[in-house]
């Protein structure tokens, strides 16, 4: 079909083709400009990350806010409602897929993502608080409709002049379809897939709930947001990072060996779960560094809507709190997510397993000197005799998450949970084109069972149970919350950052009507298959960072400017945030 290859290829041409370094290998532009940018910003400010991080902390806590500053909502609560966005399944799914590909070293590489990323946010959220418009709070002015707007789509155009506007309204239109696609529907699908796997509940009756919640939150605008957020991202954040820290206290002499393995596999990989392969530095190194910028949204351009609705008269003042999002997200949350996955043991450790053969999770893989590498085109059929895979050098085997599934069966008893009994091989062809496997008997199985291991949320939930296991069998709990929590408060999130690109591109009429689509888009995404939208969702979000990183080196020049006023000045040793900046008020 040419929409499935014209979509096919734009994801290529987005997240595959950059700058080739051997062996087949390309570090994907994309991935260049968000690094390149971050290291950037990094020297030109000074290392501004590593200086003024207890800055951030004190400004965060509110100890300098007035309430008579321009905005609508408190430092703290914009700092929630970004982190509502950005901690999420990211932080869950997203490290999992990192270490299973990338290996223990690839938590390394999100740690230097994390720590040029904040430069990055530092500089998008200051510059989107000079540049954003405020207006008057009136009684005309309608809650869900805010006093505040900014974002990338303001500091491109006013900052860099009238002749860049149609590269504001680029990033508005990317920034809205990311909102409807990978900041709302494939939430709603991720909670709706959540509660029928685990509960049963229909998708449609968890979509009209969650939709209905969706929609209380968001028709209240950035000040309901801001509360609602206020209280679930500091909870859900806790109640995750609680049981983290006590699988860790459990594990506490496994800590120092699983960080050694963290900083020597991060340059000398050895062979991984997904096969890797030995010494395959370059793909330790971009899991960690995709799944690091991608789970902190460093540079995405979407973190500074939220926090240009600060109450302040200072955007530097919210800039150090934003570069807190990189080191709350991944040097904190992400850490403790890699560290608990590697010192339960889980990575690549194969659990009893029902192999629905029509799953995407089934893939055939070459055995090869180093390890198993790339999958290769589905074979028409597969010799099994006593649940081992007759395959001769060079020919595929079937793998389950990107690693070979050693012996296949055609039951598992105690509904093949981790203590599941697989006992009787299989023994026949294996034809993956029909999706089937017919035994020496005739019998026809649309399923197999065996040792697979798990990736994603799945592996994650597998080590809370594991690691909380002394204390009862409740671990894998607290990711199902974690999951259904992260996912609607991501949501609410970017309910409003579309909610301001609609407003920058119509005004305010765009504004309700771009709700009551958002809310009707989440139940839509609740009920409906995803691969399309994920992928659609994933193509814009690509795209929409081009923009807002080349205003950001545009104007490296007002940032530092602003930066320099700020911690020369001392604003906030003379009775808070309440000082207006002294640069010049024409440039904004």
């Amino acid at each position: 079909m040419w929409f499935q290859r014209t979509i096919e290829f734009l994801n290529d041409l987005v997240w595959s083709y950059g700058v080739p370094v051997g062996d087949g290998q390309m570090i994907p532009w994309v991935v260049i400009l968000l690094l390149g940018t971050g290291f950037y910003l990094t020297f030109q400010l000074g290392f501004i990350q590593f200086r003024k991080l207890a800055h951030g902390f004190w400004v965060m806590t509110g100890k300098y806010d007035n309430p008579d500053d321009p905005g609508d909502v408190p430092h703290f609560q914009a700092l929630t409602t970004a982190l509502s966005a950005t901690v999420g399944i990211g932080n869950i799914a997203g490290v999992a897929l990192a270490i299973h590909f990338g290996g223990p070293g690839a938590l390394f590489w999100m740690w230097i993502t994390a720590f040029v990323g904040m430069a990055t946010k530092y500089s998008e959220v200051t510059l989107a608080q000079f540049y954003r418009d405020v207006r008057e709070e009136t009684a005309d002015l309608k809650s869900w409709m805010g006093s505040v707007s900014g974002g990338p789509m303001y500091y491109i155009e006013k900052g860099l002049g009238k002749s860049w506007k149609p590269a504001a309204i680029f990033f508005a239109i990317m920034l809205i379809a990311t909102s409807f696609l990978t900041g709302n529907a494939v939430q709603a699908n991720t909670v709706a897939d959540t509660m029928r796997a685990e509960f049963g509940i229909e998708p449609w009756i968890t979509g009209v709930i969650v939709a209905a919640v969706i929609a209380l939150v968001i028709l209240g605008g950035i000040t309901r947001i801001g509360k609602v957020t206020g209280i679930v991202a500091p909870v859900m954040a806790g109640i995750y990072v609680l049981g983290a820290l006590v699988i860790l206290a459990l594990n506490y002499d496994q800590l120092i060996p699983t960080f050694a393995s963290v900083f020597t596999e991060a340059f000398n990989p050895s062979a991984g779960v997904a096969g890797t392969g030995t010494g395959v530095f370059l793909l330790t190194l971009m899991y960690g560094v995709r799944r690091g910028l991608f789970s902190n949204e460093a540079g995405q351009g979407s973190a500074p809507i939220a926090h240009s609705a600060a109450k302040t008269n200072e955007p530097s003042s919210e800039g150090v709190v934003a570069l807190l999002e990189p080191f709350i997200d991944t040097i904190i949350i992400c850490t403790l997510t890699a560290m608990v996955i590697l010192v339960t043991g889980v990575w690549g450790d194969p659990v009893p397993t029902e192999f629905d053969l029509n799953s995407g999770n089934i893939t055939y893989r070459v055995q090869s000197e180093g390890g198993l590498f790339a999958d290769v085109e589905t074979p028409e059929e597969i010799r099994i005799e006593d649940g081992v895979q007759r395959v001769t050098e060079g020919e595929p085997a079937m793998a389950w998450n990107q690693a070979v599934v050693e012996r296949l069966f055609v039951e598992c008893e105690g509904e093949c949970t981790e203590d599941g009994d697989l006992s009787e091989p299989f023994t026949g062809t294996l034809y993956p084109s029909d999706g089937t496997a017919i035994s020496q008997d005739g019998t026809t199985y649309a399923s197999l069972y065996g040792g697979g291991v798990r990736n994603g949320a799945p592996l994650t939930q597998l080590a809370f149970e594991r690691g909380l296991a002394p204390l009862g069998d409740w671990g894998g709990y607290i990711v199902i919350l974690s999951v259904l929590l992260f996912a609607i408060s991501t949501a609410i999130s970017w309910s409003y950052y579309g909610d301001r690109c609609a407003h920058y591109l119509f005004g305010d009429r765009a504004v309700l009507p771009y709700k009551f689509l958002f809310v009707l888009m989440n139940f839509v995404g609740a009920i409906t298959a995803l691969t399309t939208i994920w992928t659609i969702g994933d193509i814009a979000l690509g795209l929409v960072v081009v923009p807002n990183l080349i205003a950001l080196i545009a104007l490296s020049g007002k940032l530092k400017e602003l930066t320099t006023s700020y911690f020369d000045r001392k604003p906030w040793e003379n009775g808070g945030s309440s000082f207006v900046n002294v640069v010049d008020e024409d440039d904004r």
